[in-house]
């Protein structure tokens, strides 16, 4: 079966500016050297962990190698794809122990996640929309505009609990019961992503790793409130 193991390389703001880029580079050229048609190499949004980027997983194993560089990468293909032996000095070590921990999903950080907003980041290629659909990607957007009157959205809304991720939590539903009750022809969805508290990085999280889900969250948006 082609592409059955996937390495994720992390192209996030904080792994670029250690890295990454050569990184991703790097795995593409040696493993299309080497004619692995059974490797995809991809690169995906932040994965979070951005202390120990540049970050590497190797899927479907759940392989989580951290401060990876251009240098580690015929390691990485000659021990972990040719011979089957992970690398263990690229595992992440925990921090009170010192033990080695292979797989991301038992690293702390991660284990105790239950991501929803973000929980293609790190997961999908953001400039590859058809791993956006396999994912269930725009299935909200065709139910909205097929199955669903404009006020049935906002009701939907309004149920669900969904609110702003700013400091207010303003509820969504309300605010887009707003928009589309108000007096005027033209009404426009703007998607504001200037984030000007110090620190906060949740919009570039998700812009970044996984665009298509702010444009279908901004469409729905749209036929709802009535904008063109």
């Amino acid at each position: 079966m082609e592409n059955h193991r996937r390495i994720l390389v992390c192209q996030g703001t904080g792994c670029v500016s250690s890295g990454s880029g050569s990184v991703y580079e790097g795995l593409k050229d040696e493993v299309a050297r080497l004619s692995r048609r059974d490797v995809q190499v991809d690169f995906t949004g932040c994965h979070g962990f951005c202390e120990q980027g540049p970050n590497v997983v190797i899927e479907p194993e759940g392989i989580f190698y951290t401060h990876v560089q251009v240098e580690d990468v015929s390691e990485i293909v000659s021990s972990h794809l040719l011979s089957g032996k992970p690398v263990e000095r690229l595992f992440y070590r925990d921090p009170l122990t010192n033990q080695p921990i292979p797989f991301y999903l038992e690293i702390n950080f991660y284990k105790k996640q239950h991501r929803l907003v973000l929980r293609h980041c790190g997961r999908i290629n953001p400039e590859k929309i058809d791993q956006y659909i396999a994912e269930g990607g725009y299935s909200a957007l065709r139910k909205s505009l097929l199955e669903m009157t404009s006020d049935q959205v906002i009701e939907e809304i309004k149920k669900s609990g969904l609110r702003g991720r700013g400091g207010a939590g303003f509820p969504a539903g309300r605010k887009w019961e707003f928009c589309r009750k108000a007096i005027g022809d033209k009404k426009y969805v703007i998607c504001n992503a200037d984030e000007g508290d110090p620190g906060a990085f949740m919009d570039r999280s998700i812009l970044e790793a996984d665009p298509h889900a702010v444009i279908e969250g901004l469409t729905i948006a749209g036929y709802a409130i009535g904008a063109p």
